[in-house]
């Protein structure tokens, strides 16, 4: 028996395995076992490569599209644009599914998700395959499973099951032999724990602590007096010691931002206007959408820091008499500032809004000149354009200012339709 089982703790990690090229894939039977690379804003360099990219070539992560775009054909890889109405609705499919299978659940990212079994005495190999089958058959997306008595040992578990072939997509470090799980994290470096970065792991190799089994056996005293109280849990954790809880709901937000490149530099202030009340009226929305108001907005644009011309990328808070949900009232707060901060002869590739401050609709102080008071009909406006947007689609319903053709927005000349989320997208088939 594992000298791991101190108690009745028991997490999963299910991970969907290169999640962006895989959702590419759900809907294009063509695709399947060939090589498949998805770019980030305005295609301009690769984020993502399925497991058949990969072993074509490894370094293409985050290289320049227009550098390899010409050995991508000769290679047969097929590219797209990012796609990210459709990952997000693949995420909640995904998401849904998992929920089945135990009583809590954290969504930790939009291709990772924590399940707790605690309490629960299962064969965990047989679970995992389930869990994998059923996804696969539902989602039609690859995962891979790691069972661990803690979240870090999940999470470790995880890249075991995604990077070691023989374990074909689950691994198990709840009932696995003391010795087994000893020679795996004595082979794995200490950067593949959850939470040691780059500059962490150089600092731990130069004490010796150069694999995940020396810093499991790291007193936990010394590595909190050396490195502080985070890598003394993570320590813990490693040891079978629960200290990371699961986290059924989501921080409430402090912030809420929307900001996006532009399809190309824009120059003028009222070129700059639509896409800044596009991302102010977007920022109102989501808000709205959390319960909240904001006491201030943030707008910043900025031209592009690889550019000859000298950089420049102002940004201006612009506090708010009394808190707010009015999208007509951000967005005007937000356009005045863009007024403020805009600057003649710069070619802007990028701005934003972000609301700030954020509190309930209860927590708010009301003002003395009456700016904070919100009119029922005003109020029925926001809730009116809200339902219409969520029935339908963004933007079905939105502010003049936004513009109508949106020519600023992000190139994405090779977008896959949104198959999940738009009625004309939808895939047809034919008997």
């Amino acid at each position: 028996m594992s000298s791991l089982i101190q108690n009745e703790d028991v997490y999963a990690l299910c991970d969907a395995n290169s999640f962006y090229a895989s959702c590419e894939k759900v809907f294009r039977p063509d695709l399947k076992d060939k090589p498949v690379v998805v770019l980030s804003n305005n295609d301009g360099c690769v984020i993502a490569q399925s497991k058949e990219a990969k072993a074509l070539i490894e370094l293409w992560m985050c290289r320049p599209w227009f550098e390899i775009k010409d050995d991508a054909k000769r290679l047969g890889i097929t590219a797209f644009s990012s796609n990210y109405e459709f990952y997000a609705n693949m995420s909640n499919r995904f998401m849904t599914t998992l929920r089945q299978f135990a009583p809590r659940q954290e969504v930790y990212s939009i291709d990772e998700s924590f399940l707790d079994f605690t309490g629960v005495k299962r064969d965990w190999i047989a679970q995992g395959h389930e869990i994998r089958e059923t996804v696969l058959q539902w989602t039609k997306l690859p995962i891979c499973v790691g069972f661990g008595t803690t979240k870090t040992l999940a999470k470790l578990a995880n890249h075991c099951a995604k990077k070691m072939p023989d374990m074909q997509g689950v691994c198990d470090l709840v009932t696995m032999p003391s010795k087994q799980l000893d020679d795996i994290m004595l082979s794995l470096p200490v950067s593949k724990v959850w939470g040691v970065g780059h500059r962490l792991e150089a600092r731990l190799n130069e004490l010796g602590v150069d694999n995940v089994l020396r810093l499991k056996r790291a007193d936990p005293k010394r590595v909190r007096d050396k490195f502080g109280v985070i890598l003394e849990r993570t320590v813990r954790e490693l040891n079978g010691e629960r200290w990371l809880s699961l986290e059924e709901m989501l921080p409430e937000a402090k912030q809420v931002m929307s900001s996006r490149s532009f399809g190309y530099r824009l120059s003028t202030l009222d070129e700059l206007r639509e896409p800044i009340s596009f991302h102010a009226s977007n920022a109102a929305a989501r808000m709205r959408n959390k319960g909240l108001y904001a006491n201030a907005v943030y707008v910043f644009v900025q031209n592009s820091p690889h550019d000859e011309a000298e950089y420049y990328g102002p940004s201006l808070v612009i506090p708010l008499p009394a808190p707010t949900d009015n999208a007509m009232l951000i967005t005007n707060a937000a356009l005045w500032g863009l007024k403020m901060i805009y600057k003649k002869d710069v070619y802007y590739l990028k701005g934003g809004v972000m609301l700030m401050d954020l509190v309930h609709a209860g927590s708010q102080q009301t003002d003395l000149f009456g700016y904070s008071k919100q009119d029922d009909k005003t109020s029925n406006l926001m809730t009116a354009m809200d339902r219409i947007n969520n029935k339908y689609s963004r933007g079905t319903i939105k502010l003049a200012s936004e513009g109508v053709n949106k020519s600023w927005a992000m190139r994405r000349e090779l977008k896959s339709p949104d198959y999940t989320g738009t009625w004309s997208e939808i895939p047809t088939a034919y008997c």
